[in-house]
């Protein structure tokens, strides 16, 4: 992949391409599968090859993805790879005072928010069908704490430094050719105040 740093989104019309959902499950499968065609993609998301390109390109054109050298045996089709490795961050305080980045904001957050449920429900829908070992450690948990803003962010932190860890440990594995018994698993984490 062409880096390894986490890309924060600053700019209203990069935001605006992750208000799409379709956008948002081929971002997620191409960072799944690391490198991959448009036709590949399209198979997965079970979309025509040409909108499936479409919005690739729509991806590419705000530094989400790039292509992926040296793939293309025939050179007639492209291989697509997410431009960075830690995908990418979003900060509110980088659209105070701009009415629509606060608007796109929150449509991007909701587009994100939906395709995590779908994949969520999808699993609760299927769990059955994977094997006892994987039913006996998926898990979904809330805890309620009180804290400050520094603590939330302090958390955050903390708690992206060890799924970043976990991610590594798996690429590394993959790497070495250790790829029995790994499976892809979604890591969702929230952390947002609230009055009761």
């Amino acid at each position: 992949m062409a880096n390894d740093e986490t890309r924060w989104i600053t700019d209203v019309k990069a935001l605006k391409v992750f208000t799409h959902p379709l956008r948002i499950k081929l971002y997620r499968a191409l960072h799944t599968a690391r490198k991959a065609t448009a036709s590949q993609l399209a198979e997965q998301v079970d979309e025509a090859v040409s909108l499936v390109s479409y919005h690739l390109r729509k991806l590419a054109e705000h530094g989400f993805i790039v292509e992926a050298p040296g793939e293309s045996s025939d050179g007639r089709e492209r291989w697509w790879q997410p431009s960075s490795e830690r995908g990418f961050s979003v900060r509110s305080s980088d659209f105070a005072g701009q009415p629509e980045g606060a608007a796109v904001m929150s449509e991007m957050n909701r587009q994100v928010l939906a395709t995590r449920y779908e994949r969520y429900s999808r699993y609760l829908d299927q769990h059955g069908a994977w094997p006892q070992a994987w039913e006996d450690v998926a898990f979904s948990s809330e805890y309620m704490v009180r804290l400050t803003s520094e603590e939330m962010r302090q958390l955050a932190d903390e708690m992206a430094a060890l799924a970043r860890r976990w991610q590594d440990r798996g690429r590394a594995a993959d790497e070495a050719g250790d790829a029995e018994g790994r499976e892809h698993v979604a890591l969702h984490l929230y952390g947002f105040p609230f009055r009761d």
